[in-house]
C-alpha cells in the first residue's frame, strides 16, 4: 500500500532522448558543409547566345569601348584609362543621354575586367548600352 500512495502522488514524466536528434542534426550539417562547395564549383552551364534586333553602329553615333586580352581599354580605337573614360562618358551623357555605348570585351578576359567598364557606363548614367557578342 505504501507503493500505491507514492505512485499516486507522482505524475508520470515524459522525456525525449535528444542525443540521437542532436547527432542527426550535426551529421546533416557536416554533410551540407562538405558538399555545398563541390556543387557550386562543379556546375557546368552553357551561356545564352545573345541576339539583338538592331545594334547602333558607328554611323548611328555609337561609341565603342573595347577591352583586349591584355586588359587594355580603347575608346573609339584609341587607348584610354578608366578615369579618362569616365570623364568622357559623363560629358557625352550630359550632352545627349541617349548616346549609345557598345562594350566589346575579349572572351579571354575575366568577368571583373568587363564589369569594371560596365560599372563606369552605369555610373555615367548612359541609358543605351549593349554588350557586343558574336552570333553563332
Amino acid at each position: 500500500m505504501l507503493r500505491r500512495r507514492r505512485n499516486r502522488g507522482e505524475k508520470p514524466k515524459a522525456t525525449v532522448d535528444m542525443n540521437s536528434l542532436i547527432d542527426l542534426t550535426f551529421l546533416l550539417l557536416v554533410t551540407f558543409i562538405v558538399t555545398l562547395p563541390a556543387l557550386e564549383q562543379g556546375i557546368s552551364i552553357m551561356l545564352p547566345q545573345a541576339k539583338t534586333d538592331q545594334l547602333p553602329t558607328k554611323d548611328n553615333k555609337a561609341n565603342v569601348v573595347t577591352i583586349n586580352a591584355q586588359n587594355q581599354i580603347f575608346f573609339k580605337d584609341k587607348p584610354i584609362t578608366l578615369e579618362d573614360l569616365e570623364k568622357t562618358l559623363k560629358e557625352m551623357a550630359e550632352a545627349d543621354p541617349d548616346v549609345p555605348v557598345l562594350v566589346r570585351g575579349d572572351e579571354r578576359l575575366d568577368y571583373g575586367s568587363v564589369m569594371n567598364v560596365v560599372k563606369i557606363v552605369y555610373k555615367c548614367k548612359v541609358k543605351r548600352m549593349a554588350l557586343v557578342t558574336v552570333e553563332k
